[in-house]
């Protein structure tokens, strides 16, 4: 867990440098609203003809670049892919281009909770864990266009112990070929849960087999993507990655918390994915993808840790009825997992489907299905887990919930669980009651 502070009162001074900066690009961007631009066109009075209007124009480009030839020499010019010719500016600051403004919103998650165990099995870091009220996260979101050739993007994640840089990175905007890179600390591409925030999930916890695979925070790191959007007939995408392999809740399959140093290219974690997407209809959609990750893990020289996911995102929405509200979606995800350990291979499963239907446009309902069976040695025999010495038979749980916008910047959710823990005498019970409030600028989640 990448902290920045854990002290209450650090959280509080960055939070009101926000509202500060803020402030202030509110205030010069209305000052540049009552200043007239020095290099608009005036306003053409409705007499004119499209023929003088014409001249006008020519005119005053003509002079805009004999301006610009017989400035200063050192003076700096504008990109010329900089859309009016305007300068750079600080984002959201003294802007007019249109291309710089700075998006930023706050997601805040909040949970009742009861739980019928003392030890709730709960592996998600946004999960509610406790009996009692939780603060699953309050969640800083912050982008932005930098320059024709860079987005800047960061979400920055306050609990009550401290501040998380949970995402920071660049992205490239111009790259030929249809390429595109980025870099920085991210969630990686596997799979569809993995590279999503809690207040895109359609259920308040996350599926223990993303917690169990990869840790509370899923998989995420410091690194670089490269992705390239193919020129098929369809829509492909293939995407591969090298991040960091360590951290304790981002890497558990991997290095985790040993505290094991990048010695080598092999010492990081390398992921590759494809995506692909398939119209079947005007109403319904269907997204289809394969991701695979290798890396150490910190049992012995060279032993490895290899993941195989695939998953598939059915959606059906009858946009040819304009007054339809409804939207039914099902996801469904698996991984396989195989971990190379002092003379031996061990091998599990974990998997999830669930389903969703958006019934009315305030009110859906969802159920979800998850499974994990316990590691099994090369020859098939049960074994010792090190990750999960208590992990000795399968596991399963299901989850019902229904859920309530009163706008779309607030929503509140109802959720209740049976967890069929194979090595406990008796089933777990949990409820949840989850109210989510978004102010600010948040831009649109992948398909």
């Amino acid at each position: 867990m990448s902290t920045v502070s854990r002290r209450p009162h650090g959280a509080l001074i960055f939070v009101t440098s926000i509202v500060t900066l803020l402030s202030s690009s509110a205030l010069a961007q209305e000052a540049d609203a009552g200043t007239p631009d020095a290099g608009a066109a005036p306003e053409a009075p409705a007499e004119l003809s499209p023929e003088e209007l014409e001249e006008i124009q020519k005119a005053l480009g003509s002079d805009a670049q004999e301006a610009q030839q017989n400035a200063p020499a050192g003076t700096a010019s504008a990109p010329q892919s900089s859309p009016g010719g305007s300068g750079l500016s600080l984002p959201g600051i003294g802007n007019t281009s249109g291309t710089n403004f700075l998006d930023l919103s706050f997601i805040l998650d909040v949970a009742a909770a009861g739980f019928s165990s003392k030890e709730p099995l709960q592996g998600g870091a946004h999960d509610p864990t406790r009996n009692g009220f939780n603060l699953q996260q309050l969640e800083l979101s912050i982008g932005s266009v930098v320059d024709p050739y860079f987005r800047f993007d960061s979400n920055i994640v306050f609990s009550q112990f401290g501040v998380e840089i949970e995402e920071a990175y660049g992205t490239t905007l111009a790259l030929p070929y249809n390429l595109q890179v980025r870099a920085g600390q991210f969630l990686t591409r596997f799979g569809r849960i993995n590279p999503t925030h809690p207040h895109a999930w359609d259920f308040v916890d996350q599926p223990f087999a993303a917690s169990r695979i990869f840790g509370g925070e899923g998989n995420r790191g410091l690194g670089t993507e490269l992705s390239w959007l193919t020129p098929l007939p369809w829509y492909v995408e293939l995407i591969g990655s090298l991040t960091d392999a360590s951290g304790e809740a981002t890497a558990r399959s991997f290095l985790g918390s040993s505290g094991d140093r990048v010695l080598s290219p092999l010492d990081l974690q390398a992921l590759g994915a494809v995506k692909q997407f398939f119209p079947l209809t005007d109403d319904l959609s269907l997204m289809w993808g394969l991701s695979a990750a290798t890396g150490p893990n910190p049992t012995g020289y060279r032993n490895r840790t290899d993941i195989f996911g695939t998953d598939i995102y059915l959606r059906y929405r009858p946009i040819t009825d304009g007054g339809n509200p409804t939207l039914i979606t099902f996801t469904a995800e698996g991984y396989y997992r195989r971990r190379q350990v002092p003379d031996d291979v061990l091998t599990d499963f974990n998997t999830y489907a669930q389903a969703a239907w958006r019934f009315d446009q305030r009110w859906a309902t969802a159920l979800r299905y998850e499974l994990g069976t316990p590691a099994r040695g090369e020859n098939g025999a049960e074994v010792t887990d090190p990750l999960d010495p208590d992990w000795t038979e399968d596991r399963q749980r299901i989850s019902a919930n229904v859920t309530f916008w009163p706008t779309e910047f607030s929503r509140l959710r109802l959720q209740g669980a049976t967890d069929r823990v194979g090595w406990r005498e008796s089933p777990d019970y949990s409820v949840f009651l989850a109210l989510e409030l978004v102010t600010g600028a948040h831009g649109a989640h992948a398909f």
